[in-house]
């Protein structure tokens, strides 16, 4: 179906047309087109590189579209800057906001635009006494009277739709808003996305988690190579449909997990503890096998692997690798021993943004490119050009900047680093978090041969599938503790889901 199928009596709150956007050689967007209609949620899903996020930035005013039309509310407009967009009633809600943590949730909401009273002061109790209103007006308890330091994701994604609404945005753009968020606040958030849409505003989703597109969205766009492939009713395809759409082929396993031969320990971890933290953890990843540590979100697992690899240091317990103790707080001589962590912020703690893919892909192996303390370009591009080719990275030269690069690249970059380094256990925290599909299937191919060639590997994942798709054992986390060891054939979703929310003891009932 072509978006001039279905003719609306009102012209649609936002309609892109045939938008074209080039970065010199490099088109970002072929042709984006989008209909969105008020009092509607719009879904715009694509891979990694589809040119979702050029399409929401030339929408947002931060870049110029080069050919194309934008309509809004059926007038032609062409934003220069973030302030015209946001002037004519447009919002963007990102994954991670922006706030300013010094400041109040009111004064936050109310930044740059501040009522007076008649004498020219701030008018604070009027500042106030409307932010109530506001959360008031989308179901949500937040005092107004905190800093914005320390909120959770979730609640600063609240304050900046207050801002939005506070401002009478007519369309809401949220990129990627439940990425980081639990189940209890991804409900809270789409109760608000739905008030929104009742309201008569238009909300467009972008989100690769399939379950939250059918619940949520009236419409579905699929983007593919920067182009528009299709856009139809969600009670009208299928989440199958939607894939073969997306990546152009059929994505027929998802989880390509293979037999392999487990073999001797690679990585024991024994008593290990950190005080308020985790406590008397202990594991072991052996030769050709996928472990999997699965729990809630703040359960301890990123906190148990960042002390491992030596990030984080640790009370008590050890942490050896093929018998050889590793100490704490040294990650070099983690990496030494033969242990590489890929983290769960691949653009904070994985990634220097700034710099290209090359000498990213490079950063863990620097030492043994130098020569005389000098590191040859040449000698750079050849080692980052096998890791390149070897995990089929997307990008047309490797001095591209990391920062440019999909969210799927990224997270091969950042693969490549660590695989370039030939360890012997993989820490992998949320491989797949935030990437498209057929990436994720990729992510997943790849983490199957590096156990069938003899690797260890130690996956964390917030995703239930994931975790019974490819683990050969799951370690279930709960406050800290591993509360249940499940090899494959007894790991199923209740399992799983009653260890993570019971104490030990009922758990190994």
């Amino acid at each position: 179906m072509t978006l001039t199928d279905r003719p609306t009596a009102a012209p649609p709150v936002l309609e892109l047309s045939k938008v074209v956007k080039s970065f010199g050689a490099v088109i970002a967007l072929r042709s984006g087109s989008l209909r969105l209609e008020q009092g509607s949620i719009h879904a715009l899903v694509g891979e990694n590189g589809a040119g979702k996020s050029t399409l929401v930035k030339i929408v947002a005013g931060l870049y110029r579209r080069d050919a194309g039309d934008i309509r809004l509310r059926g007038e032609e407009v062409d934003f220069g800057s973030t302030a015209q967009a946001k002037a004519a009633g447009v919002a963007v809600i990102y994954q991670e906001p922006t706030l300013f943590p010094d400041l109040s949730v009111t004064e936050n909401v109310f930044m740059g635009r501040q009522p007076t009273d008649r004498l020219g002061r701030i008018d604070r109790r009027r500042m106030r006494t409307e932010v109530l209103d506001l959360f008031r007006r989308l179901g949500v308890q937040i005092d107004p009277d905190r800093l914005a330091e320390g909120l959770s994701i979730a609640d600063q994604q609240i304050i900046e739709i207050a801002k939005a609404v506070a401002l009478d945005a007519r369309v809401l753009i949220m990129d990627e808003p439940t990425a980081a968020l639990s189940g209890v606040e991804v409900e809270r958030l789409f109760a608000v996305a739905r008030s929104l849409r009742d309201e008569g505003r238009g909300i467009v989703f972008i989100s690769h988690r399939f379950d939250e597109v059918f619940s949520l969205c009236d419409t579905i766009t699929v983007m593919r190579d920067g182009s528009f492939v299709s856009s139809d009713p969600t009670d009208e395809v299928t989440e199958d449909e939607i894939v073969r759409r997306m990546v152009g082929r059929d994505v027929t396993e998802l989880f390509p997990k293979q037999e392999t031969v487990v073999g001797e320990p690679l990585l024991v971890v024994e008593n290990l503890s950190s005080a308020g933290v985790f406590s008397d953890v202990s594991f072991t990843v052996r030769s050709g096998e996928i472990v999997a540590l699965a729990g809630l979100v703040g359960a301890g697992r990123s906190e148990i692997a960042r002390a491992v690899f030596g990030v984080d240091g640790y009370d008590g317990g050890t942490v050896r690798v093929a018998g050889r103790v590793v100490p704490r707080r040294r990650p070099t001589a983690a990496m030494a021993a033969g242990l590489a962590l890929v983290p769960e912020d691949r653009r904070k703690q994985g990634l220097v943004l700034d710099e290209s893919v090359s000498r990213n892909a490079t950063l863990a192996i620097r030492g043994r490119l130098s020569k005389l303390g000098f590191i040859r370009n040449a000698a750079e591009n050849e080692a980052a050009r096998v890791w390149a080719s070897r995990l089929q990275l997307k990008t047309s030269a490797l001095d591209t900047l990391a920062g440019t690069l999909s969210g799927g690249n990224q997270q091969k970059v950042v693969l490549g680093k660590w695989l370039a380094t030939e360890p012997r256990v993989l820490i992998i925290d949320e491989p797949t978090r935030g990437i498209d599909v057929g990436t994720k299937a990729e992510v997943h191919r790849l983490l199957s041969e590096l156990a069938g060639r003899g690797m260890g590997i130690l996956m964390i994942s917030s995703e239930l599938p994931e975790v019974l798709g490819m683990a050969d054992r799951v370690l279930v986390v709960r406050e800290g503790r591993i509360t249940a060891e499940l090899d494959r054939e007894h790991a199923d979703a209740e399992n799983v889901m009653f260890a993570a929310t019971h104490a030990a003891e009922e758990a190994a009932r």
